[in-house]
């Protein structure tokens, strides 16, 4: 631990530089990351929704529909153009309706009063109309606003591929949402606690590239779950932040008696098996989610792995060397204790 800790002392411009480039990377590299938002994709193989898919693709071929719209107050000429439209968008693979089960020309030229009631009635019924889509997987969001774009706010869409669209297009915002939420009371937390107006930045600093990181290595995976992207760094922060208070908690007590670089050291040394350990019992608990038989489970459990790995390193390199430099605007930006003294209540 000395060694680590002089290494740290001796190189944190460096050390800084380095971090500060591979959040960077990370961050722009997690663009690049491919999101799945197909839950399906992750139940077992021996499950039965899974193996009644299968055994429908090898009965019937093709597709299965994954999207149903409905147009109201139409003619059935009305439909057939609605149909044209929606087929021409990309990612449609295909859309069926009445026209497909009685043959175009027969409707065109047969009133539907002299069709099979309960063949009609599945697609066409009281001048509303009910169509089959089918989507194409990644297509999803795109399509989905192409068909509103056509048959408007008035007509509706459900299904699978329905929700996967609202899905993406809820995540991000979800995402920026639950920080907008957590970043403040995090902020206001870490004022009350600690003595120093920057010392909050620099535990969101330390954790934020971690999590920026982590985001960027999921590249080697190919794809992530929706729910790991959403989920991940929030979770992340919140069991991660407290690695980074043990630290700077004890910086600061041994600065009350030696230099900042030796009161480091200590610091670091001292603040080690707390760290390891709280991330150690972290990391056990997130190994557990790998032997989920949905493997969304897998999936979130070796990304917070690593991003428990990544916060450990940050709060044990980044950290220090962040903080040795800016040892003279922690000491600017000193103010009051607002922690009111918990002495007689820890007695308790």
């Amino acid at each position: 631990m000395d060694r680590l800790s002089q290494a740290v002392i001796n190189h944190k411009k460096s050390i800084l530089a380095v971090f500060l480039i591979a959040s960077v990377l990370g961050g722009l590299l997690s663009l690049n990351v491919s999101i799945n938002y197909n839950t399906v994709d992750y139940l077992p193989p021996d499950a039965q929704s899974t193996t009644a898919i299968r055994i429908m693709q090898t009965e019937f071929g093709g597709e299965i529909p994954n999207a149903k719209v409905m147009l109201t107050d139409v003619s059935i000429h009305d439909v057939l153009e609605y149909k044209e439209k929606i087929a021409a968008v990309e990612g449609i693979t295909s859309v069926t309706w009445l026209d497909d089960v009685v043959g175009a020309d027969t409707l065109k030229t047969t009133p539907v009063e002299f069709l099979d009631d309960s063949l009609v009635e599945s697609y066409y019924k009281n001048n509303d109309a009910l169509m089959d889509l089918t989507i194409e997987s990644g297509q999803e969001q795109s399509a989905v606003e192409a068909i509103y774009e056509i048959i408007g706010e008035e007509n509706a869409a459900a299904g699978e591929a329905v929700s996967i669209a609202e899905t993406q297009a809820m995540s991000v915002s979800e995402v920026v949402n639950a920080m907008l939420i957590l970043i403040p009371v995090v902020l206001v937390i870490l004022i009350v606690s600690t003595s120093s107006w920057a010392e909050p930045l620099f535990f969101l600093l330390t954790i934020g590239a971690a999590i920026l990181i982590n985001m960027g290595t999921n590249i080697l995976f190919g794809e992530i779950s929706f729910i790991t992207r959403t989920v991940s760094p929030v979770l992340q922060l919140a069991v991660s932040l407290d690695y980074s208070i043990f630290l700077l908690h004890s910086f600061n007590r041994h600065r009350q008696s030696f230099e900042p670089e030796k009161a480091m050291k200590l610091a670091m040394k001292e603040s080690l098996s707390t760290v390891a350990a709280s991330a150690a019992t972290t990391m056990i608990g997130f190994a557990a989610l790998i032997f989920m038989r949905f493997r969304v489970g897998a999936d979130l459990g070796l990304n917070l792995l690593k991003g428990i790995i990544f916060s450990f390193v940050s709060v044990m390199v980044f950290m220090p060397a962040l903080t040795l430099l800016s040892c003279k605007l922690i000491d600017k930006t000193k103010h009051r204790k607002l922690m009111p003294d918990l002495g007689k209540a820890g007695v308790f």
